[in-house]
């Protein structure tokens, strides 16, 4: 398919659809509420699964039950709706059936507002549903790459039966770019379903789908059956982009839109001389330890940026062991920090390290 101008929330929307999405249940809210808007029209003409719940709590535990069918199904929210989204979560993670989730994230905490924010990682990443359980999480920097990730996540979500999550902001949700959507699949037909199915016993043995361990040592056997999955996702799907390292003394550390707003004042931070790239995560988990650990060991400073007052840099403390200078600059609230306020973190940052060379 040719190129063409695609506003973000429905470029994933329509890229879910040509992924074999079989299902779709959602709330609106804003800033995703056109990809509610675009299902709604789509799956209906594909004779496909569309519902606008009640609520959040409706809609997850409805990507639920459409889950343990074994058909592609998904739902997208925003950082309140997904909130109220983490019991059915959890269960989906512990009944290990595949979904995919897209979280267009906004400012808050609290109702907050419907400003571009990247105030969800930790919860994406290190908390949000109970138990030990995780939950992959790819945050797409491009509307291209909003796409991509979204035909992935389906793709990911089955090979390990767990939930993706594609982690984008509302700058990502509203912008429009050219991009390409990818070739229709054609969703499989029931007797296609994976084993793990359940299909009303129709020409199988009945089996059933649980997240109900009352045994605690039943429980902790399947725990560690759930370790074992998230070892093989860590060592396989670790993503990660680089730009304009090579050489580099300072690296900016930052996903999604701030690492794309922070490329253009790493451009021109290089055209003042200052040697400094980028690093960013596309998986945040997996987060991509091993690279950035050796990037920790070739530049002399680490400048973590987010829209958020500091999420991710706990995770670049944490797998640096901070053996190099690690500062930060972030702007909260759904505030989207300017390419000028880039640089000038970026200049100070190189300004210390001067300073430390001349007392040295």
């Amino acid at each position: 398919m040719a190129r063409a101008l695609l506003k973000g929330n429905v470029a994933f929307a329509e890229a879910a659809v040509r992924a074999g999405c079989e299902a779709y249940f959602g709330y609106p809210i804003t800033p995703q509420t056109e990809a509610l808007e675009h299902m709604a029209k789509r799956m209906p003409e594909l004779g496909r699964a569309f519902v606008q719940a009640e609520s959040e709590v409706a809609a997850i535990n409805m990507v639920y039950g459409a889950a343990t069918a074994g058909v592609r199904v998904m739902t997208s929210s925003s950082s309140p709706g997904v909130s109220l989204m983490m019991e059915g979560l959890s269960y989906i993670a512990g009944t290990r059936v595949p979904a995919v989730l897209v979280d267009v994230m906004r400012g808050g905490p609290g109702l907050g507002n419907i400003a571009p924010a990247q105030s969800d990682y930790a919860q994406m990443v290190r908390g949000g549903p109970h138990g030990d359980m995780k939950m992959i999480v790819l945050a797409p920097a491009t509307v291209q790459e909003l796409i991509d990730l979204t035909v992935e996540a389906f793709d990911l979500a089955e090979r390990y039966r767990c939930i993706t999550v594609v982690l984008a902001d509302g700058s990502l949700g509203q912008m429009m770019e050219p991009a390409e959507l990818p070739p229709m699949r054609t969703p499989r037909a029931a007797d296609e379903r994976p084993a793990w199915a359940l299909t009303g016993a129709r020409g199988r043995e009945p089996h059933a789908l649980t997240s109900i361990y009352l045994d605690p040592e039943q429980e902790e056997a399947y725990n560690l059956e759930l370790q074992a999955t998230y070892r093989a996702i860590e060592a396989a799907e670790v993503r990660y982009v680089e730009e304009r390292l090579e050489g580099a003394r300072i690296a900016v550390v930052a996903f999604g839109t701030a690492g794309r707003l922070s490329l253009t004042a790493i451009d021109a931070a290089r055209a003042e001389g200052i040697e400094v790239g980028l690093f960013r995560p596309v998986s945040l988990y997996p987060f991509p330890e091993e690279r950035l650990r050796q990037l920790a060991e070739r530049v002399d400073a680490l400048l973590v940026v987010e829209m958020n007052a500091g999420q991710m840099i706990d995770d670049v403390r944490r797998v640096t062991r901070e053996r190099v200078p690690i500062r930060f600059y972030g702007r909260t609230g759904g505030v989207v920090p300017m390419p000028e306020e880039v640089l000038e973190a970026i200049r100070g940052l190189h300004a210390e390290l001067v300073r430390e060379e001349a007392v040295a």
